[in-house]
């Protein structure tokens, strides 16, 4: 037979070891003590709303060369400051400084970045109140606050 104890009185040896094994999985530490939650500044949800307090360029990573153009947003709900991206070509000239965007996760694996963009996981997708797919493709004019 293997390690595992057996016998009449093993449950509490068994249980002890599934749930030691259990703690060598980074999914369920993750689960367990909740450690996504805690870490995300958007604390859980979907979407947060912010204000922008720059906007900034990025190189991209190896083996591309560009620019991605992103802001720093400071978060409405906890005052956090997060990078987002600014999806789209002419997206940097419809998004100004002090402008409320509302902003989301990219959906890169496990919550972190997307493709080359480097420590980047937001992107916007509205600003002030209005849909930036619909500002880009000329639907919407920008209003004014």
């Amino acid at each position: 037979m293997g390690n595992k104890s057996s016998g009449l009185n093993a449950g509490k040896a068994l249980k002890r070891r599934r749930h030691v094994s259990k703690l060598l999985k980074k999914d369920f530490v993750r689960r367990l003590f909740e450690l996504k939650r805690k870490a995300d500044p958007l604390r859980g949800s979907s979407q947060a709303k912010g204000l922008v307090l720059e906007k900034i360029e990025l190189e991209a990573k190896q083996p591309n060369s560009a620019k991605r153009k992103c802001c720093r947003v400071q978060l409405i709900k906890n005052n956090k400051q997060i990078t987002a991206f600014m999806p789209g070509d002419g997206a940097q000239k419809l998004i100004d400084e002090h402008d409320e965007v509302i902003v989301e996760c990219i959906g890169g694996p496990m919550g972190k970045s997307k493709g080359d963009i480097p420590g980047v996981r937001w992107q916007v997708i509205k600003v002030n109140d209005q849909s930036l797919r619909d500002l880009r493709s000329g639907k919407l004019e920008k209003a004014r606050k």
